[in-house]
């Protein structure tokens, strides 16, 4: 297959993770590539993701990585064959990648699961409050591109509100509902908004109340992309530097291990609902 003029987050998963399974072997790139009819280069090609590889490929390349899990293999089967043009594509040229990354990653997650601590979380934003949040952390950002940025990330709500919605689960520290991006209706409106989401079915919500003892997880905001199979799950993690999307294993089950120990310290859904219906009135 020829290459792709644009690098998508799904090829390039696919690739890292045939590249894993060569690497299990200690296979080396050039002795895959035979197996193929191909050489070096276009090995390299297909494992970061700049060119696409063929079912019929992928198939072949597992049973001489000996890989026997078969829903691994299907999995990677259905990424390579997978010709979904999003509805993040037409911001393409407009957004900064990672933008689109993350709405593809969503698109194609089983579940999702998301920690966060200082924010609502993006998926359960009012439009006043990202206006709120893009506005103060990039000052002076021209209409041009603000616009574009709100939008986005009010169509990424599709995935929970569709006809097909994915299970979405969040758990929101006390502080990230009181922080007044804005003003009181604001901050008042985008809590009503969270109870809506939550009696609409389309989020499963538990809050950390601050005086929680021994909560000590002021870093462990992230967003767990549930794969197809767990091999095939993608952690996001915002830094100074940007997002980044991880999979190695070794890290996915730290960031499991610490999703669990979150959810320890929040409160059940059904008192997360009462509080949140508390705090609307205090605010």
């Amino acid at each position: 297959m020829p290459p792709k003029r644009h690098l998508t987050a799904r090829r390039v998963r696919l690739g890292s993770e045939l590249r894993k399974l060569r690497e299990s072997m200690g296979m080396k790139s050039r002795e895959a590539a035979a197996l193929l009819g191909a050489d070096s280069v276009q090995m390299s090609q297909i494992e970061s993701g700049v060119a696409g590889v063929s079912a019929k490929r992928v198939r072949r390349l597992a049973v001489h990585y000996a890989c026997t899990d078969e829903g691994l293999i299907e999995a990677l089967v259905a990424m390579a064959t997978d010709r979904t043009r999003g509805w993040w594509e037409e911001y393409r040229g407009v957004l900064p990648p990672v933008f689109l990354d993350t709405a593809e990653v969503e698109h194609h997650a089983t579940a999702l699961r998301e920690i966060v601590i200082t924010h609502v979380p993006g998926l359960l934003q009012t439009t006043d409050y990202a206006r709120a949040v893009y506005t103060y952390m990039m000052p002076g950002l021209p209409d041009s591109e603000l616009t574009p940025r709100i939008e986005h990330r009010m169509r990424r709500r599709c995935v929970i509100e569709g006809a097909e919605p994915t299970p979405y689960e969040t758990i929101i520290h006390e502080f990230a509902l009181r922080v007044r991006v804005a003003d009181r209706a604001v901050a008042q409106a985008q809590l009503r908004q969270i109870l809506t989401q939550i009696e609409d079915g389309h989020a499963t919500v538990r809050i950390i109340p601050a005086d929680q003892d021994g909560f000590a997880g002021a870093e462990a905001s992230m967003m767990q992309a549930c794969g197809p199979v767990p091999q095939l799950d993608t952690v996001l993690r915002d830094s100074p530097t940007g997002t980044a999307f991880i999979d190695a294993e070794p890290q996915l089950n730290q960031l499991r291990t610490l999703f669990r120990k979150v959810e320890k310290a929040s409160l059940s859904p059904a008192a997360s609902r009462d509080f949140i219906h508390r705090l609307t009135k205090e605010l």
